[in-house]
């Protein structure tokens, strides 16, 4: 096995780069479940994925729902369920 080369010069000073270091880099993948978790890694979708749209929204119910912390918008997804069960359309 080809031996490593330090990454930082006697001086302390990072040194730049080669080729050779990019070929020994891992993708966060290869890190274990939780770490990817704390890091914010996403694996593999386990339902259909949202689709990104533009809206437009009063300004108070996005600042209502941005109020209630992280996961707002999947609280308004919920929401416009909620009422589209209630209202279903007459054929």
């Amino acid at each position: 096995m080809p031996r490593l080369t330090p990454s930082t010069k006697p001086d302390g000073e990072v040194r730049e780069l080669q080729a050779a270091d990019l070929k020994r880099f891992k993708g966060a993948a290869s890190l274990p479940d939780d770490l990817r978790r704390k890091l914010g890694v996403r694996g593999p979708q386990k339902a259909a994925t949202k689709e990104r749209i533009t809206i437009r929204l009063s300004r108070e119910v996005v600042e209502q729902f941005r109020a209630t912390g992280d996961g707002w918008q999947t609280r308004v997804d919920a929401v416009l369920r909620d009422w589209l069960e209630n209202h279903k359309r007459s054929a």
